[in-house]
């Protein structure tokens, strides 16, 4: 098993580029089932979860071409099989999105009930007693959903907790259900206005993406389109508090700021510099420790429960005490332990994490628990004293590309140790 070898003490500075985001990337994939004819998706990025849903749509008997500009050309309109075997989805919780695209276009599936980080439960029966408003025909039987519809048909859905895969993924159903769909208590992440204008540019009929309420009508079919991938609003975040905890001084490019100004808000708050432009966001942290602030995790607009353990990092350097209240998922704290064995001092109470700034943190072996973790051990390495080793990295490579090359192009020592 791969491990990152960090070498503390480093300031960071220069310019990077964002990469397409993964949380974008992966809907607009499941998406392209709903298609009768080719989709080519641009600046997808290049990562282990990416690679899955290709393996997935694959193995359903999509065809999938690279050309040499690194576009991706996706045939899913005549698929053989409508299943998403266990050793294929068993990594990925986002794997459920080919649900509802399977039953819109093929009117069955049967999809292994899916697996990923262990950070709390995301329940799917969101997204199965919508599909059964619908008219789909839902069984859980042998660790798989089972599903069958004759036809879709178009309903008011009201989500009982906000969910974004869920929205996400009645959205994509909706597109090919007979009437009209109006789904309530919708998610408002900019994913979800990324894969609606994705379909909108298919020819699907929606409105409101972005808002609590989205309304989608339903139409017959859908043709292909060219399609290129967003940057990575939660990859720009964690480099951004790459270069707050190291007193560095960056700019990462290819991202709207608008996506993120909840983060830039905190940043500004804890002493850092900032300077945006539409597409840019420039960082600067001059003062020996940050300060502290508070968080509280939310869905979108407000904090991001994915830049939580970041900020932990912030907090546990800063010249005070901080409190942080994860509202969104119930197990997000993991990190925590082994932030500790750095010389952090955080205590956690249930959601609620106090984090008593100290004045240096020390190199040590420590064990990613999933995506976000990794993020925020590989920060704490960036400005310990000494060498920090993060075990278990193929979490990292899930969600962010080439994490230690452009850490390195920065000005980062990180060695990526062969298992």
């Amino acid at each position: 098993m791969e491990k990152l070898l960090i070498k503390g003490g480093n300031s960071l500075s220069g310019t990077i580029c964002c990469s397409g985001a993964k949380n974008a990337a992966l809907p607009m994939i499941a998406s392209t089932i709903l298609c009768d004819e080719k989709v080519t998706l641009k600046n997808l990025p290049y990562l282990q979860d990416i690679t899955t849903m290709f393996e997935l749509l694959g193995s359903m008997g999509a065809d999938i071409l690279l050309d040499e500009n690194m576009n991706f050309t996706i045939s899913s309109f005549a698929l053989k099989d409508t299943e998403a075997r266990y050793e294929l989805v068993k990594t990925m919780r986002a794997s459920i999105l080919v649900l509802g695209p399977l039953i819109a276009k093929y009117g069955k599936a049967r999809i292994a009930l899916p697996g990923g980080c262990a950070i709390g439960s995301r329940p799917v029966n969101y997204h199965l007693d919508a599909l059964k408003q619908m008219g789909a025909k839902i069984e859980l039987r042998n660790g798989y959903i089972e599903a069958s519809a004759k036809e879709l048909l178009g309903t008011n859905i009201r989500f009982e907790g906000i969910t974004v895969t869920g929205t996400e993924n009645i959205m994509m159903a909706a597109t090919l259900a007979k009437g009209e769909t109006v789904i309530s208590n919708a998610a408002r992440e900019p994913e979800i206005i990324d894969l609606a204008n994705m379909l909108t540019s298919m020819g699907a009929k929606i409105i409101g993406a972005g808002s609590d309420t989205i309304t989608v009508n339903g139409v017959n079919s859908l043709n292909g389109t060219d399609f290129d991938i967003p940057a990575d609003r939660i990859e720009a975040g964690t480099y951004l508090v790459a270069a707050a905890v190291t007193k560095g001084n960056i700019k990462v490019e290819g991202i709207n700021p608008d996506r993120l100004m909840k983060v830039i808000d905190k940043l500004k708050n804890t002493g850092a510099e900032i300077e945006m432009t539409n597409d840019s966001i420039s960082i600067s942290m001059t003062q020996d420790y940050p300060e502290p602030v508070d968080i509280t995790t939310a869905p979108f607009p407000e904090f991001p429960t994915d830049m939580q353990a970041q900020f932990s990092v912030i907090n546990a350097i800063s010249k005070g005490t901080a409190n942080i209240y994860e509202t969104v998922f119930e197990n997000r704290f993991m990190h925590i332990l082994e932030l500790n064995r750095m010389g952090c001092d955080i205590q956690v109470n249930g959601n609620h994490a106090i984090i008593k700034g100290v004045e240096s943190i020390y190199g040590a072996e420590v064990m990613a628990t999933d995506l976000r973790a990794s993020a925020s051990l590989i920060i704490a390495g960036l400005c310990a004293q000494g060498e920090t080793v993060v075990d278990r990295i193929y979490h990292i490579d899930r969600g962010y590309e080439r994490i230690e090359e452009k850490l390195n192009y920065l000005g980062a020592n990180i060695v990526r140790l062969p298992s």
